[in-house]
């Protein structure tokens, strides 16, 4: 089975057609595999949903993440581009890296009827150093994706084509 790797700033602003080109090279377009999706997951966020800007939020629990991200999620957002996918097969490969407590992973759709139109996946046991993968085939919609055990924001996702 072929798969494609991208990480999320390769999906995003002036390679994007690099990108989807690599897909199309690779056969993942047509069927022959998932695509992989990376997500590295440090206190308090995603490293590229940010745009590969690590914070360096320090949390040992995760209500150092809530109150972190209550004073500073908003802003963060509002300087983050959605991630865009076509519709199909993917593998969302997440990170913990450096977080010294249990993380997880849970990709929905947004909004109520998102969550119950749309396909979603979540799970945890992301230890420190671990990295774990969510199959998922995403339709086309709006999605939210974050940790609820890491508390981070919620990053967007929209699939469409």
């Amino acid at each position: 089975m072929l798969k494609s790797r991208f990480s999320l700033p390769t999906l995003w602003g002036a390679t994007l057609v690099g990108a989807l080109g690599a897909a199309l090279f690779s056969g993942a377009a047509f069927g022959a595999g998932p695509i992989v999706v990376e997500l590295t997951q440090v206190p308090c966020q995603f490293l590229e949903s940010e745009g590969g800007k690590n914070h360096g939020y320090r949390s040992s629990r995760k209500e150092d993440c809530e109150a972190i991200n209550a004073k500073t999620a908003k802003e963060r957002l509002a300087q983050t581009k959605p991630m865009v996918l076509k519709p199909g097969q993917y593998i969302f490969r997440v990170t913990n890296r450096d977080v010294p407590y249990e993380l997880g992973f849970w990709l929905r759709g947004a909004g109520l009827s998102g969550r119950v139109a749309l396909p979603s996946v979540s799970g945890g046991g992301l230890t420190t150093g671990k990295t774990q993968d969510y199959p998922i085939e995403l339709k086309a919609g709006d999605y939210l994706f974050s940790c609820p055990l890491n508390t981070t924001p919620d990053y967007r996702l929209i699939v469409s084509g």
